[in-house]
């Protein structure tokens, strides 16, 4: 059997290793720890794969990098903006269970790009700039594996795009820069039409700022695409070039995707064998309209502190607005296994882009999303490093979220500079984790193999050393998604259907749930699956949705 197969067959149990946890100021916020004080590279751009790795890349015209590359290898491009023969890594993959890492070879140019997994496990990546603009690269799980290049994979030049993962497993590539169309990989006719209009992407476009660049994307429950760029959001039928729905101006009417770049989430789904599934948006935070020209002259606005919650699916959806403890630009927002939201990272005035932002937010906050509005906000233990521009957060299998990056500046600048470029790796530990909820702490001990078919009942038994409350447990799925300014897109959490939980023996239970009924509830691929009880998760298991 070939590596490569043997990779798409894997699957893991429990991690073996035990987290350490530092001490914090206060129980029950969240825990910090150092994971990595310089991996060589900006945290640009971040992606888990199912392997337990995290694939990290900044961008080639950096400079050199602070990682040398293995045995010797150089990048010899002509076309390069800055080296053009450069014998350091701008690519790590970094072993989350080892907390290890090792140097990639990535030849064109990576900066500002999306990407996702495609159903085999193989993150697909997606344009960049200058020379890397129209490639594609891939990245398959196996051992020492490396980047494969694809050059001219893309009809148009993609940089600042947003990939989504469809029902039937290929990526469609949405916008980019002074790009108001969309198209997808891989292509299923070299000879079909492969690349289409959209004008909503340039109803959007604004001078100087453009503020629709990374628009927010959703795979709706009805297999439409929810579209966020600027300030509005249209449902889109990507099939047959239609927007189906216009939805109402965000409240406000400030602009909330790059470079304003709030952040947004499509919330848990829950119901999922319901005739009719309920989706919600959630987007958060972002700059006032006007900050980007007004931080090019020093002078920076204050972020805005609201978030605005949409119910998708409703005949007639309406915002509703709620208030963060502080404003945040550039924040990240990672589902948590219990479908929890978290907000990370980023700046309390300006706007993403070189130097423009100022006030480092060092307190991540939770947004409880099962809580009535009003009650939802908690904010969390701070963090000592500012995550600025061009920082990412990823949830990994224990649930702990891995961040990194932060680089506000058009190479590597460590000294006498404001936010100086930050190359190490930290790990959030939610409360979650507290020793004091090991008892709470569900244990999967079921070992699931093979890839899992639409609609299957799976059986997960599981441990729990406190007296469990069978009506606080819940099985929930989440795919991992591909992290960069700000969005995480392919980002998925699933409240799978369950039966009664059956007592074993002892401490030991069984519980019957339902895998998705259809694709485009829970589009093909490898997911994480959590036990939470009493909203702690256990540590996640992989499956793989075929």
């Amino acid at each position: 059997m070939s590596t490569t197969t043997t990779c798409l067959l894997f699957f893991l149990l429990p991690l073996l290793i035990t987290t350490v946890i530092s001490p914090v100021a206060s129980a029950g916020k969240g825990q910090w720890k150092l994971l990595q004080k310089n991996i060589g590279i900006v945290a640009m751009h971040m992606q888990l794969l199912h392997t337990d790795r995290l694939i990290i890349f900044d961008r080639t015209d950096f400079g050199l990098s602070n990682l040398s590359l293995p045995n010797g290898k150089c990048r010899n491009d002509p076309t390069e903006t800055t080296v053009k023969i450069d014998c350091t890594a701008h690519s790590v993959e970094y072993n989350v269970i080892s907390n290890t890492f090792r140097p990639l070879f990535v030849q064109t140019d990576v900066w500002c790009s999306s990407g996702g997994v495609n159903p085999a496990g193989t993150l697909v990546q997606t344009g960049g700039f200058n020379d890397g603009d129209r490639t594609v690269r891939t990245f398959e799980p196996c051992n020492n594996c490396d980047w494969r290049e694809i050059p001219g994979g893309l009809t148009a030049r993609r940089w600042y795009a947003t990939n989504h993962i469809l029902h039937d497993g290929r990526q469609i590539v949405i916008g980019g820069r002074r790009q108001f169309n969309y198209e997808f990989y891989p292509k299923n006719d070299i000879g079909a039409k492969n690349l289409y209009t959209l004008p909503f992407l340039a109803q959007t476009n604004e001078p100087v700022a453009e503020n629709n660049l990374y628009p927010f994307v959703f795979l709706n429950v009805d297999g439409h695409l929810f579209i966020f760029a600027n300030n509005r959001a249209i449902l889109f039928d990507y099939n047959k070039n239609l927007v189906v729905k216009t939805f109402p101006q965000i409240p406000g009417g400030d602009p909330r995707s790059y470079p304003s770049t709030g952040s947004s989430v499509l919330l848990p789904l829950n119901n999922l064998q319901a005739r009719e599934v309920e989706a919600e948006v959630l987007v958060c935070g972002g700059a006032p309209k006007g900050s980007y020209q007004k931080a090019e002259t020093k002078e920076f606005i204050g972020a805005l502190n609201t978030c605005a919650r949409i119910k998708i699916t409703d005949p007639k959806p309406k915002w509703v607005v709620e208030t963060m403890p502080e404003g945040r630009v550039m924040g990240d927002m990672v589902i948590l296994p219990n479908g929890d939201v978290l907000i990370i990272n980023g700046a309390g005035s300006g706007t993403a882009g070189w130097e423009l932002g100022r006030e480092p937010v060092l307190n991540p906050v939770l947004y409880k999303t099962k809580k009535p509005t009003g009650s939802r906000f908690e904010s969390q233990n701070p963090s000592n490093t500012p995550r600025m521009y061009h920082s990412t957060a990823v949830l990994v299998r224990d649930g702990r979220v891995i961040i990194g990056g932060s680089n506000p500046h058009i190479g590597y600048s460590f000294g006498n500079v404001l936010f100086p470029t930050e190359l190490s790796l930290e790990a959030f530990s939610p409360s979650y984790l507290e020793p004091g909820f090991a008892n709470v702490r569900p244990r999967i001990v079921s070992t699931i193999l093979g890839a899992q078919k639409y609609g299957q009942e799976l059986k997960l038994r599981f441990q729990v050393k406190a007296v469990l409350d069978e009506n606080l447990v819940s099985v929930t799925m989440l795919a991992p998604s591909f992290n960069t300014h700000s969005f995480s897109m392919n980002q998925r959490l699933l409240v799978l259907d369950s039966n009664k939980v059956v007592k074993v023996e002892g401490t030991t239970f069984e519980i019957e749930v339902t895998v998705p009924g259809s694709p485009v509830l829970a589009p093909p691929g490898f997911y994480m699956l959590f036990v939470v009880h009493k909203e702690i998760p256990s540590e996640g298991v992989w499956v793989h949705i075929l």
